[in-house]
Order: structure tokens, then C-alpha cells, then sequence
């Protein structure tokens, strides 16, 4: 196998060869003034199957990703797989209102007219593989971020909502730790409590776990709630840290710490998901 990075989550690309004990070709990518992409893998051939590492968000990532697809095919790869560390409009599975895009289905049809083969990482709604025409795989990130917090004093692993506890539960396991959802309680019309459902949280180093930190406005209420619960400590932890409108800023101002996985670079994205996608690779051999 080869692996390919394009011009996101180059260090994924990078861990994942390194995991499976492959060759690595960064691609060429140029952008042109008018922003058009041109890629080229600067190989002769590539008679061996491949694997493309790239984001489909934002928008000129997922261009990124096609052209490398068909870069790839032009060399004669036996067969592309593409791992999407982070998959954009995976949340539009459904048409909602009269007259709206079925976007998430647009996206995947695109991957799959070079691609046999598609692994995303917690991908927002799972079900959305099924209109992939080929094998897919949702690798889940939890045992990586468990390893990562193993041995640093954590108490409490906490799920921002009761949906998300499968998420949390994986970590805790891999931590020894104990597990719980955070629940809102409305106490008038403007103040909202947000408090663990079970386990109290005083003097616990408690680890919130989400999929996707956006504005972090969730996870902003709710590390200071925590703090007003007494809790010792407050990390948060995500797979894609999107950190839009400075959330990174301010949650730092809140929390002990935040990380991320590095399925989309960034300053605090030092947890790798590589092993858990070449576990999945290496039992499509």
C-alpha cells in the first residue's frame, strides 16, 4: 500500500505510513490566483493499492480530494481507498425543508466515482455510508483519546448530552474512570444548570468528550458549571476541533486544558488517530 497526503491532515497522513509501514507521497498542490487546485503525485506509476488522506471541508478541500482521486487512477493504482479525517456536510442526511440539497449524499456519490473504498472518524451521522457503493468504515477515535488520558489523574469523563455517552463510556474504559452525561435543568427562564446526571463532580479532574468543537459554546457552559460544582480540574477533549469564532481563546480561559485529535491540524491537535485507522486497514487485507 501507498499512502498519499494532500494539503490537510498532512501529520495523519505522515502517522498513518509510518502505522502501517508503507510509503508516503506528499502530493503537489498549487493554487492558482483565481484559487483553481492542481495536484500531481509526482510518481512514474502507482501499481499498488493507495490510500488518499484528506479533508472534504472546507469546500476547496473536497476539489482537493477528487482531483487526487483521479491523479492516483491516472497511474493505474489498483485500488483507492480515501480516509476522510473529517467529513464536511455529513449533518444535511435528510431534506428538511421542501427544495434543499441532500448534501451529504452529494458528497459521497463525488468520493465514490474513483474510490472503492471510504474510512471517515466519527463521522457526525454514520448512516450516511450506506449510500457509499463500496466498503466503508467509521473509525472510531475514543480508544486513541483514552490512551492518551491514561495515567493523568482523571476522575470523571462526562458526555456533553446523554447521545454522546457511547463516546464517553469508550474513553473511560480505556482510563479506568468513572462515566457520566451532562444534564441541562432549566432553574427560571434565563438560567440553565448544566451538572453531571449521576456522579457528583467535586474534587473530580473531570474530562468532557465531544465529537466536534465548533463555536464550544456547549462545552464553555459547561466547564464553568463544573468549576461552580467544585470540580478540581476541567479538560475538554474532541476528534475535530473546528474552534470557529475563537473558541480555542476562550475555552482556555475556562478550562485546565483542551485537545484535539489531529484529523484537522491545529495548535492543540496532538492526539493521533492513525493506529485505530490502520487496525481498520489492516483487517481489509
Amino acid at each position: 500500500m501507498i499512502v498519499i497526503g494532500g494539503t490537510s491532515s498532512k501529520s495523519l497522513a505522515k502517522d498513518l505510513a509510518q502505522e502501517l509501514g508503507t510509503k508516503f507521497i506528499q502530493a503537489r498542490v498549487v493554487r492558482f490566483p483565481d484559487e483553481e487546485c492542481y495536484v500531481r503525485i509526482e510518481e512514474e506509476d502507482l501499481d499498488d493499492e493507495v490510500i488518499i488522506v484528506q479533508n472534504t471541508h472546507p469546500d476547496n478541500n473536497l476539489v482537493e480530494t477528487l482531483l487526487l482521486q483521479d491523479a492516483a487512477a491516472g497511474l493505474g493504482a489498483r485500488k483507492i481507498t480515501t480516509i476522510v479525517p473529517y467529513f464536511g456536510y455529513a449533518r444535511q442526511d435528510d431534506r428538511f425543508e421542501k427544495g434543499e440539497a441532500l448534501s451529504a449524499k452529494v458528497m459521497i456519490r463525488a468520493l465514490e466515482i474513483c474510490s472503492k473504498h471510504l474510512v471517515t472518524i466519527d463521522v457526525h451521522k454514520p448512516i450516511i455510508l450506506d449510500w457509499f457503493r463500496g466498503e466503508t468504515n467509521d473509525v472510531h477515535a475514543a480508544p486513541c483519546i483514552g490512551k492518551f488520558f491514561d495515567g493523568h489523574g482523571i476522575d470523571l469523563v462526562l458526555a456533553p448530552d446523554e447521545g454522546a455517552m457511547q463516546r464517553a463510556s469508550e474513553v473511560a474504559k480505556v482510563i479506568g474512570a468513572d462515566v457520566d452525561h451532562l444534564e441541562k435543568t432549566r432553574l427560571s427562564g434565563e438560567v440553565v444548570r448544566m451538572a453531571p446526571k449521576n456522579v457528583d463532580a467535586k474534587d473530580k479532574n473531570a474530562l468532557i468528550v465531544d465529537d466536534i468543537i465548533s463555536t464550544g459554546g456547549t462545552i464553555e457552559a459547561a466547564a464553568n458549571q463544573l468549576k461552580i460544582l467544585e470540580a478540581r480540574s476541567v479538560t475538554a477533549v474532541c476528534t475535530h476541533g473546528l474552534f470557529t469564532r475563537n473558541a480555542l481563546e476562550r475555552l482556555r480561559k475556562c478550562c485546565n486544558a483542551v485537545y484535539s485529535t489531529n484529523t484537522i491540524e491545529n495548535e492543540v491537535s496532538v492526539i493521533s488517530v492513525a493506529p485505530q485507522i490502520a487496525k481498520v486497514l489492516h483487517n481489509q487485507i
